[in-house]
């Protein structure tokens, strides 16, 4: 009989969560540790919810999948995996061309990884965008763009803030930082339809390692290795821990990276794990060895603060002293 636990009030009215009683009508809603009266809205993601009687009612639309590749070998799918790959090669990070060789498709990204750092990680430090099917596709490759000639593909170039971002009218979009950071998002009409490091764009994270083959694999190291576009690079055969290889860097990673698990990303941390991003931070601060320490540091804590955005848990932790 109440709108939260509480309380008692008299008969017909309910506990609104403040110490006061209320109609049921007129019952509030609780978002981000936030209340919210009867009739406010909010957005999460694409859709839109509405507080009616003390319960979030939201529109049911199917949003645009991200996935975000990062740092040294950071890949969070489509799907919500996170795990890292250091492999050294342009592979395949999405595309719709799967399943047999003769396949049709409409746009393959590829990321171009190379060594950051004297431990051995990788960056994705280029990125190619084909849009189109036969064997005259073009390329970007970080600021170009060109669709391949017969396709009735459009794209549009902007800068948003710290952003490049690149759409093209079938659906995909691509935003980058001009660093190391990269995120992919695909219309809802993929769902299921893509392969590569990004995973299948399914909903499900249990089936993302899916190699090009086709078949499912448990080793991030065998999924990312099936990726790769050219058989002469080598495979990568163990993880690489730039923190045991440069333990004099640890305590100082551990320190600055600590922000991701502090006070500052408190109303984020029940929306989105931080512990992966704390992780990945302190890995990266240990690997930037050959300057760019604060570069490495900032990407890695804003890509915590971009998955908080996301699940409506808006953070302001840059400061003139913090990136």
């Amino acid at each position: 009989t109440e709108c939260v636990s509480g309380c008692v009030c008299p008969e017909g009215l309910f506990d609104d969560g403040r110490g006061g009683c209320v109609e049921q009508k007129d019952c509030p809603c609780i978002h981000n540790n936030e209340w919210y009266s009867s009739g406010d809205k909010i957005k999460v993601d694409c859709n839109t919810c509405t507080c009616q009687k003390g319960v979030w009612k939201c529109t049911e639309d199917v949003c645009y999948g991200t996935c975000m590749i990062y740092g040294s070998g950071h890949y969070n799918t489509f799907d919500g995996k996170f795990y890292d790959f250091d492999g050294s090669c342009e592979y395949v990070a999405t595309q719709d061309f799967c399943g047999d060789k003769n396949s049709s498709g409409s746009f393959s990204i590829i990321t171009e990884n190379v060594p950051c750092g004297t431990t051995g990680v990788t960056c994705s430090k280029a990125i190619k965008m084909f849009l189109g099917v036969s064997d005259d596709s073009q390329y970007i490759s970080s600021k170009a763009i060109q669709r391949d000639v017969g396709e009735d593909v459009q794209y549009w170039n902007r800068t948003v803030g710290l952003y490049l971002v690149i759409e093209a009218s079938n659906g995909v979009m691509l935003i980058w930082d001009k660093k190391t950071t990269v995120f992919i998002k695909l219309s809802p009409d993929y769902k299921g339809k893509v392969c590569g490091l990004c995973g299948n764009f399914d909903d499900k994270a249990n089936n993302d390692f899916t190699t090009r083959s086709g078949l499912q694999d448990n080793n991030p190291l065998n999924f990312g290795n099936s990726w790769k576009q050219s058989p002469m690079c080598p495979d990568v055969t163990q993880e690489i821990k730039p923190c045991d290889l440069k333990p004099h860097r640890k305590s100082w990673a551990e320190k600055e990276c600590s922000i991701i698990q502090s006070e500052v990303f408190e109303i984020c941390h029940s929306k989105v794990d931080p512990l992966p991003y704390y992780e990945a931070c302190v890995h990266d601060a240990c690997s930037c060895d050959s300057g760019g320490d604060c570069e490495c540091f900032c990407s890695a804590v804003a890509a915590y603060a971009q998955e908080c955005i996301k699940a409506e848990a808006c953070v302001f932790w840059r400061t003139p002293d913090i990136c």
